[in-house]
């Protein structure tokens, strides 16, 4: 498999999910404001929507949108997935719900919007999140086991805490102790990002050229 990710952006999930499945792949980076690859191919000749994840499979096959990604990865790894018989749809719930309603919520914030519409963002993230902290079961989001939705809430918890957004006490658990698991590690470096300080009031300690990066990347992508 060969992922195209942005640093930094929601496709690291995917690169930490590829790694806790044990799935081999290749990357390349690519810059979203420009629209090149490393390889400097135009990426929208690969992915017409011009964002990231872009995952292509062993037989040539692409696949876009990072619940769609997730999905098959957890497929292939059913150990990241939750356990009982609505695992799946559980599976399926949490990352619907991280990606409409969290990722979402974060556009005011990764263009240039006046302060009333950041203000309101900020104030829908924090909401959302505490949605989430109530929904928390045990170590992880969805219970005792580490899914592929934990991954994506990580990478989320970590432009909350870039901007300030206070997260819940049991959001923050959960972010350190995802953290804290190896190929978490080795993803945050082979995108060049340092592990975080502190969660909610993170400033530095999230790399403010990586996630600037992930601001300009988004903003450009979407005005294209």
């Amino acid at each position: 498999m060969k992922l195209y990710y942005a640093r930094g952006a929601c496709s690291l999930s995917d690169r930490i999910a590829l790694h806790e499945a044990g799935i081999p792949f290749v990357q390349e980076r690519v810059d979203l404001a420009s629209g090149l690859t490393e390889t400097g191919r135009n990426f929208r000749e690969l992915n017409p929507k011009g964002y990231v994840p872009l995952l292509v499979l062993d037989d040539g096959r692409t696949l876009t949108e990072n619940v769609a990604v997730l999905s098959l990865i957890a497929d292939r790894a059913p150990h990241l997935q939750p356990e009982g018989d609505l695992g799946r749809i559980r599976l399926l719930e949490a990352l619907s719900f991280i990606s409409s309603e969290l990722h979402v919520a974060f556009k005011p914030l990764f263009r240039e919007s006046g302060q009333t519409r950041r203000e309101a963002a900020l104030n829908r993230i924090a909401g959302l999140l505490q949605v989430l902290a109530g929904q928390v079961r045990g170590d992880f989001l969805l219970g005792g086991r580490f899914t592929v939705a934990d991954a994506y809430l990580f990478v989320v918890l970590r432009w909350a805490g870039q901007f300030g957004i206070v997260v819940p006490a049991r959001l923050t658990d959960h972010f350190r102790r995802v953290e804290a698991r190896p190929l978490v590690r080795q993803s945050l470096r082979e995108e060049a990002l340092p592990p975080a300080a502190a969660i909610g009031r993170i400033g530095s300690g999230l790399a403010a050229g990586a996630l600037g990066e992930v601001l300009r990347s988004a903003s450009a992508a979407r005005a294209r």
